[in-house]
């Protein structure tokens, strides 16, 4: 093994190997299990593998650890990591946690953790990096002294239900897409998964809510105070807001209505009155709107915005007065493809695509997700009776409503794959791995 020992913060994102030096997938978190006389054995690490899966690695299948990447023997058990009882992960769970010092000096903080090897393939822990109070009197921003301890120089006061700083936990997740963010934090132990939505900014959390199931969306939300959770769902898009609080209880959605900013409430309030199978159920009003008299120039400006989701820049809708849903009457739609093919100073009402026909409030999204597919489109305008545009409905607003429900947590679980190529292991080859998962010492 290159390096005999290592802090987890800093292995959590390396990058896995196989012999032939193939990228495998990468660290994000490892695995102890708690004994009575020693510290923490290491059984494995959770590895994140092609497709987002986190996959169990055996402690024991790892060759070296350094100069940031993690080799292996090249064998992977490629079903989905499941923690078992006993088990702790380290970032997860380790991290932030407050302990007590046994020499009577005070509580302390765990800021990193240290795994060394102490055997050919066996590891365990041997040093915590901890934070100590600051000291009275201290400047407002400072913080406390840090130490190392070893594992039987401290005792645990974590009391259940009490919470810990999950902030080591959340820079880790700071690479995380809001899709893997959202499956990372439904892996984790429920009051866990509360205190890493406790450090995370409303944004972020608005985010990665509009990536959960809605049970699960609903679950998180009703944990939350009211005043924060009006201010995530101030965040969220209004259809995906509008979405959640209709699966709320119908005390619980109106009071956090009237907390919610009152433009944000207002848009809201407005998609609730039209059935969800509808093209006004899936449709968002926050489309980019413009004059006929705006010029190429503008309209790209306007696509540029870095919050701006990719469906809602592909097309500007070009209206006129008032430029808000309800808009005066829809006038057409330019793609920013042929926006692009003109000059700058072109007028966007010269421009409009004729022949995209908009869509009525009550068309069913089954009639929505026909026009889509037919015409290639990434978005279609909705009007009222009045030809006013409402908004637009999105391919993955149709999407959603399309797959089934369990959708985002449904994955193929295959067997054992070696991981250079796709080909089934042998039995051998399974019999190994098996033999692997058994030194975890669970079962």
């Amino acid at each position: 093994m290159s390096t005999s020992r290592v802090f987890v913060a800093r292995l959590v994102g390396c990058s896995v190997f196989d012999p032939n030096g193939d990228r495998v997938g990468k660290v994000r978190d490892v695995l102890v299990v708690e004994r009575a006389d020693a510290s923490p054995r290491v059984v494995g690490m959770i590895a994140e593998v092609p497709g987002k899966r986190h996959v169990f690695l055996s402690i024991g299948r790892v060759t070296s650890i350094g100069s940031g990447q993690i080799i292996t023997t090249g064998v992977l058990n490629l079903r989905r990591f499941e923690q078992r009882g006993g088990e702790i992960r380290v970032m997860a769970e380790l991290l932030g946690r407050r302990v007590e010092m046994r020499d009577g000096s005070g509580e302390a903080q765990i800021e990193d953790v240290s795994i060394e090897e102490v055997d050919l393939g066996e590891w365990e822990i041997s040093q915590l990096f901890v934070r100590r109070p600051k000291a009275t009197g201290a400047p407002l921003f400072a913080k406390g002294p840090t130490d190392f301890a070893s594992w039987d120089e401290i005792k645990h006061n974590q009391h259940k239900g009490e919470a810990q700083s999950a902030t080591q936990l959340v820079a880790s997740f700071s690479d995380l897409l809001p899709a893997d963010l959202a499956n990372a934090m439904l892996e984790l132990p429920e009051q866990r998964m509360m205190e890493v939505a406790g450090e995370l900014s409303d944004d972020r959390l608005a985010d990665v809510l509009e990536e959960m199931p809605e049970n699960e969306q609903v679950a998180l939300l009703n944990k939350l105070d009211d005043d924060r959770a009006a201010d995530v769902l101030d965040e969220m898009q209004p259809d995906d807001a509008a979405d959640l609080i209709a699966h709320l209880s119908d005390e619980r959605g109106e009071t956090l209505l009237d907390l919610m900013e009152p433009e944000e409430a207002e848009d809201v309030r407005f998609l609730l009155s039209y059935a969800s199978d509808t093209a006004g159920g899936l449709m968002t009003t926050e489309p980019i709107i413009v004059s006929a008299d705006a010029t190429v120039a503008e309209g790209l400006a306007l696509i540029r915005r870095h919050d701006l989701a990719p469906a809602l820049g592909a097309a500007i809708c070009v209206t006129l007065p008032p430029y808000e849903p309800p808009t005066g009457r829809l006038l057409g739609m330019v793609h920013f493809q042929r926006m692009l093919r003109y000059p700058p100073n072109e007028r966007l009402g010269a421009l409009i695509d004729q022949s995209l026909e908009p869509v009525r409030s009550s068309t069913t999204a089954a009639e929505v997700s026909r026009i889509l597919a037919s015409y290639d489109l990434v978005s279609v305008p909705v009007v009222d009776d009045n030809h006013r545009l409402l908004g637009v409905v999105t391919i993955d607003d149709v999407l959603d409503h399309l797959l089934p429900d369990d959708w985002r947590s449904t994955t193929d679980e295959s067997a054992s794959f070696d991981d250079t190529s796709t080909r089934p292991l042998t039995i051998v080859q399974q019999q190994d791995i098996r033999a692997g998962r058994s030194a975890r010492g669970i079962r």
